[in-house]
Formats: C-alpha cells, sequence, structure tokens
C-alpha cells in the first residue's frame, strides 16, 4: 500500500489520465456550447419558442458520442459502437418526432453538460495540484529568481509540502476519471440490451447478405447450366424433326413445346430470383421498367452509390409491381417514380394520376397475404423499413417505401 502511494505520480497511469485530462478539455470546450443550448432548448421548449434549437441541439450532440471516443481510446484503452441510425422515415412532423425521442441524444446532451465542469475540475485539482507540487519540490534550485521573502533554508518547507501534494494528486486525479469512466460508460456506451440488438441486427444483416448471396449463386446456375441445356435439347429435337417420318414428328413438336414451355417458366423463375437487368445498377433497371409500362413513367433516380443487392431486389420489384399496378387497375395517364437517399435511408415514392381507392388487401382471417400490396409492405418490414399509401377515391395515389441505405 505504502508502495503504490509513493509510486503513483510517477506511474504511467498517472500521467495518461493527466494527458487525458487536458486532451478531454480541449474536447468538451466547444461542445459545452451546445449543451447550454439544448438545455435551454428544453426550458423554452414548453413554450415551443425554443423547440427548433432543441432539435438541433440533439441532432449535433448525438454526434458528440463518436467526438468524445478517440481521447478515451488514446488514454484510457476505453472504447464503444457508434450509435445506431437514427430512424429518418417520415415527414417534418415524424422527423421532428423522433429526434426529440432519441435517448441517444438526451444522453449525449447530458453527458456534454457535466464534461466541461468535470475536466475543469480534474484540471484544477489534478493538473495544477500537479504542476504547483513540482514547482514546490524544486523550488530550493530556484529560489534565488523568486525568494517569496524566506530564505534558502526556508524554501525546504515548501518542498515538503510540495511532496505531500505529488503524493496526493494522482488519487484525486484518479477520482475524477474515475467518475467520467462511469459517465462515459452510463450515458455514452450502449447498455448491453443495446448491444444484444445491435448484435442481433448484425446477424440478421448477414443472413440476408447471405441468402441474396444464395439466390444470385441460384440464378446463375439455373441460367448458366439448366437454361442452357434445355436451349440445346430444343436444337436437337429440330433437328430430329427435319429427320423424323410422320408417325414420330408429332411426338417430336409435343417435345419441343414442353422445352418452350420450361424455358419459359424457368426464366420467370430466374428473374423473380435476380432480375438480370439489376446487373447494371439499379437506375438501369428501374429506367427498363419505366419504358415497358403502357403508362408513361417520369423517372428520377438520385443515388450516392450502389446499394446492397437484397436492398435493390426489393426497390426493383416494387416499383414492378406497383408499375403494373397502375397499367392494370388505376386507370392513370401518367406515373412518377421518384427514388433518392436521405438521411441513411433509400426513399422511393410512386404516384400516379389515376382514380385512387388503393387498399392493401386482407384475407377472412385479417391476416395479410403475401401479395399484391400488402407483400410490398410485408418486404418493407422484413428489411427494416416502412410502407405506406395514401389513396383517395378520385386519386391520386401516393406509394411510399423507405428501407436502411445499409443492411
Amino acid at each position: 500500500m505504502i508502495r503504490r502511494l509513493l509510486l503513483a505520480p510517477v506511474e504511467r497511469r498517472t500521467w495518461r489520465e493527466v494527458r487525458y485530462v487536458l486532451v478531454g478539455l480541449c474536447f468538451a470546450l466547444p461542445v459545452f456550447p451546445l449543451a447550454v443550448v439544448g438545455v435551454v432548448g428544453a426550458v423554452y421548449s414548453l413554450m415551443t419558442i425554443g423547440l427548433p434549437f432543441l432539435v438541433v441541439a440533439l441532432l449535433l450532440l448525438r454526434r458528440t458520442v463518436v467526438w468524445f471516443r478517440p481521447p478515451a481510446r488514446w488514454f484510457l484503452d476505453l472504447d464503444w459502437p457508434s450509435p445506431p441510425p437514427r430512424p429518418t422515415s417520415g415527414g417534418a412532423l415524424r422527423f421532428v418526432e423522433s429526434v426529440l425521442r432519441d435517448g441517444t441524444a438526451w444522453r449525449a446532451l447530458a453527458y456534454a453538460v457535466v464534461k466541461l465542469p468535470l475536466m475543469f475540475a480534474a484540471t484544477y485539482l489534478g493538473v495544477g495540484a500537479a504542476l504547483l507540487g513540482v514547482l514546490a519540490v524544486t523550488y530550493p534550485a530556484w529560489w534565488f529568481l523568486v525568494p517569496l521573502d524566506r530564505t534558502w533554508g526556508g524554501t525546504w518547507l515548501f518542498v515538503l509540502e510540495g511532496v505531500g501534494i505529488l503524493l496526493v494528486f494522482p488519487w484525486v486525479l484518479r477520482l475524477l476519471v474515475g467518475l467520467d469512466r462511469i459517465l462515459i460508460r452510463a450515458l455514452l456506451a450502449p447498455t448491453p440490451d443495446r448491444l444484444r440488438i445491435a448484435a442481433l441486427e448484425a446477424s440478421q444483416a448477414a443472413l440476408r447478405a447471405d441468402a441474396a448471396a444464395i439466390l444470385r449463386r441460384v440464378e446463375r446456375n439455373l441460367h448458366d447450366g439448366t437454361q442452357a441445356r434445355l436451349v440445346t435439347l430444343g436444337v436437337t429435337l429440330s433437328r430430329i424433326e427435319a429427320r423424323a417420318d410422320d408417325t414420330v414428328r408429332p411426338l417430336v413438336e409435343d417435345a419441343q413445346e414442353s422445352v418452350v414451355d420450361a424455358l419459359t417458366e424457368l426464366r420467370d423463375i430466374v428473374r423473380g430470383l435476380h432480375p438480370p437487368a439489376l446487373d447494371d445498377g439499379l437506375p438501369v433497371a428501374i429506367e427498363t421498367l419505366a419504358g415497358r409500362g403502357a403508362v408513361p413513367v417520369d423517372v428520377h433516380v438520385d443515388l450516392a452509390g450502389r446499394p446492397p443487392d437484397v436492398i435493390a431486389s426489393a426497390l426493383y420489384f416494387t416499383v414492378a409491381e406497383l408499375l403494373t399496378n397502375v397499367s392494370k387497375h388505376a386507370g392513370a395517364t401518367r406515373a412518377r417514380v421518384d427514388l433518392r437517399a436521405e438521411n441513411g435511408s433509400l426513399r422511393l415514392v410512386v404516384t400516379d394520376d389515376g382514380r385512387g381507392g388503393a387498399r392493401l388487401a386482407t384475407s377472412v382471417d385479417g391476416t395479410e397475404p403475401g401479395t399484391g400490396l400488402a407483400g410490398l409492405r410485408r418486404r418493407a418490414a422484413a428489411l427494416d423499413g416502412e410502407f405506406s399509401i395514401d389513396s383517395p377515391v378520385g386519386g391520386p395515389t401516393t406509394v411510399t417505401m423507405t428501407l436502411p441505405q445499409e443492411v
């Protein structure tokens, strides 16, 4: 115990915590005014005038979960994952609601409020005390520069005081840094439940990616293997037909028709697994779909990059289903497909000027069947997305699907 007390001022941990306090103070300074804006906004949001300030402050403070991570990682060996993306679907009211209900942002606000006072206290009581202790211990060496109305012999009293300060300051520093560790674990690091959910979400994403890869492989095997063999069989039957007599020719013709039917069914299966048009990218695939329909379609696609296969397939089949509905049931003269990336999500909006009245089909037992609009909503839900329909009688119809940009 005595040995630990005596060695504490020169331990590596002590000086790492000194550096952490100084760097942490620099990181806390620019965040504190934002925290003050958040607190004032929260108070005045009761009168609505502070609500915009509160929303902006929460949006920015959410990012401080990552901002405060480097000093803790460098000097305390503490680390925590980035917060999950905030839900971004819906209009302005839903956006504000999602910000105000964001627990991560509120915890970041609480941490930002206490971080700066804590770092100031650690700097004053810990780092300042260390500096004062060093000056006091070395005072006999530079006494002649600042005598302080003492003789050289009297400076040794300062030395004793400096030794006492140097023995105490590491423990004061550890106490304050330990409090900061507790606050980090409570307010910035995710809870065990949140970690568990994140692990499940990661597993779900991996399963989706594996399923997409398997479907892609099955599609290629059917296209390059089974379909090619059926085509070869059809060619062979054509040669046999040319040489066959009248008794055999009807049998060959029946076999050729079976081969053509099998090829048609196989192509439908392949298109259902993975549309070949997606190989050229989702924008090209949607343009191709729009060009096939009976109703003129305006297409606007604004994507920063190529979405994952499972997301691209879901969006492609959704556009295909909706444009088919527009052609067959809506009685529309024009439609529009708008796909864009917004705040970490992909938002697809398909509108038409038809008669409206579209509804999600429901079976007798109250469950949703797996086809049509209900099937699209189930597909969106399976990918943690949202699906909505606005189709009053008389039109127009607007269908919106929002999917995460990453799975």
